[in-house]
């Protein structure tokens, strides 16, 4: 088995889609960033990389290269998916949290789950997705930013089975 966790932040602007766990939240405010800026989904791409030590989602998807621009962030992490599949890993489990003052993120978790547990083909029991706000401090409590950590536990696929 092999772990690894995965944090990322994006800077809230006007102008841009709210996009998290690949669901889009209306708001009046999206995240800021190369792709669609889905820091939840950014984070626990970091943390399947991180758990094999494959660096992180720069390395794979820089900032400089304008086929990244805009994209969907699931369809990147099928691409993460794919890479771990290649080194014969499976995922048994992502847990995960987004810190956000607002928008408030309850009605829509069920959701980041679905679209989380179809792109890594496991069940949506086996996807743990939580929110809080930061209770006004700092710049996520300040609604400059949200962030998001998450914890990633891989384990070899058994060629004998």
């Amino acid at each position: 088995m092999r772990i690894g966790t995965g944090y990322d932040v994006h800077r809230l602007v006007e102008g841009r889609e709210l996009i998290l766990g690949g669901v889009k939240i209306p708001f009046k405010k999206g995240l800021l960033g190369h792709s669609d800026a889905d820091v939840l989904v950014h984070a626990i791409m970091d943390a399947m990389l991180g758990a094999l030590a494959l660096g992180d989602i720069g390395k794979y998807f820089p900032d400089d290269d304008n086929s990244f621009k805009g994209i969907d962030s699931l369809l990147l992490l099928e691409k993460v998916y794919n890479l771990i599949r290649e080194k014969g890993y499976n995922v048994l489990n992502i847990d995960s949290v987004i810190m956000a003052q607002r928008p408030k993120l309850a009605s829509y978790i069920d959701d980041m789950r679905k679209n989380i547990a179809a792109v890594l083909k496991i069940e949506i029991d086996k996807v743990g997705v939580k929110a809080t706000t930061e209770e006004y401090m700092g710049f996520t409590g300040n609604c400059l930013g949200i962030k998001a950590h998450a914890v990633c536990l891989l384990m070899k696929e058994d060629k004998d089975a």
